[in-house]
């Protein structure tokens, strides 16, 4: 099991199915992978993103279990299942694109099913009242192929943006941290988020362009997510950080070097750290205390990425690999992570 928890408040651990909670009484919300099932989970009530994205190494299940502390209560809003303690809510969303196919509307099933998940999610937190998106995760089927014209990435960040335009919500600055992934061929669209009741912090990195000011060169809309945001809670600091990868400035490097991607990804995740621990009183994130998700495109770099984070990080660094293509084509991995710190030992 691998854990990253505050003495009270949120709690991510990542646990292989035979070592899930033995009470569900306070998970909030679980993503799984590999197709892995999660009856007890959901006849517990607990909302399950099932993501077509496979575990590295092969044949490996494992359990996303976020959760509270205390006691936390499911709930269901159009097709947004939830749950929810006083602080923070857990949702998802599944959506088949063939549900959406030949839309009169949108440019593609593909822009069409995004807007409407977007649309709904806006709507369960305005119905819920957990105004603040903090967090979201976007799976999504064949991320980098062309399709209609334009990159399937490129038609989700624009119905992303005209969707969170369409509620009332920021195109810049304010905006949730986030992953947008590809996801095995004819799987759903699958996003999964959490949201709070307390503004967060936005954080971004001094070496790189906020991606909501990416040049037009990136598609006609850019992609509408913070580098990290930054929650407090009464006993503890939360950072997210977004999906980050070998990108400085708003360019790409080290095409075709894994290793050398992975170095400079491990550099903009401590940049972002520095910058983190500046703006926020009582904050003291360091790389080998966070919990790491990395992404891999090609299952033949894994080994050459495991060996890379653990000359940075260490052999005990907390952290899952998935096989999941990457929103640019020239990306090979890229690494998200989540810090919990007590205010206690922050402090």
């Amino acid at each position: 099991m691998q854990r990253v928890r505050a003495p009270t408040g949120l709690h991510l651990a990542y646990v292989a199915r035979a070592e899930h909670p033995a009470h569900w009484d306070d998970v909030l919300g679980i993503a799984t992978f590999n197709g892995t099932p999660a009856a007890a989970a959901g006849a517990a009530g607990i909302p399950i993103a099932q993501v077509s994205t496979p575990v590295l190494p092969p044949e490996t299940h494992l359990y996303e279990v976020w959760s509270c502390g205390r006691p936390a209560e499911s709930g269901q809003h159009q097709r947004v299942r939830f749950r929810r303690s006083e602080e923070m809510l857990f949702g998802c969303i599944t959506l088949a694109e063939a549900d959406f196919a030949a839309p009169a509307h949108a440019p593609s099933s593909l822009h069409a099913a995004t807007a409407q998940a977007y649309a709904e999610i806006c709507a369960t937190l305005e119905a819920q009242r957990y105004p603040h998106l903090l967090r979201v995760w976007n799976y999504l089927p064949d991320i980098n192929r062309d399709s209609q014209g334009t990159e399937r990435y490129r038609q989700f960040n624009s119905a992303r943006q005209c969707a969170l335009q369409a509620c009332g919500r920021a195109r810049s600055g304010n905006v949730p941290a986030a992953s947008a992934l590809g996801a095995t061929s004819d799987s759903p669209v699958v996003v999964y988020f959490l949201a709070g009741r307390s503004a967060p912090v936005f954080v971004e990195n001094p070496r790189q362009v906020s991606a909501y000011h990416y040049p037009r060169q990136y598609g006609t809309h850019s992609p509408l997510f913070s580098r990290a945001a930054l929650l407090r809670q009464p006993q503890s600091l939360t950072l997210f950080v977004s999906g980050t990868a070998s990108i400085v400035g708003h360019r790409s490097l080290h095409i075709g070097n894994t290793a050398r991607q992975t170095r400079e990804t491990l550099t903009n995740i401590e940049a972002l750290l520095s910058e983190a621990n500046r703006v926020t009183r009582g904050a003291h994130f360091e790389l080998d205390s966070l919990a790491y998700k990395v992404y891999v495109r090609r299952p033949e770099d894994l080994a050459l990425i495991q060996s890379e984070l653990a000359a940075t990080l260490g052999s005990q660094a907390q952290v899952i690999y998935l096989q999941a293509d990457i929103c640019r084509q020239d990306l090979l991995v890229e690494i998200e992570a989540t810090g919990i710190c007590p205010l206690a030992a922050a402090a």
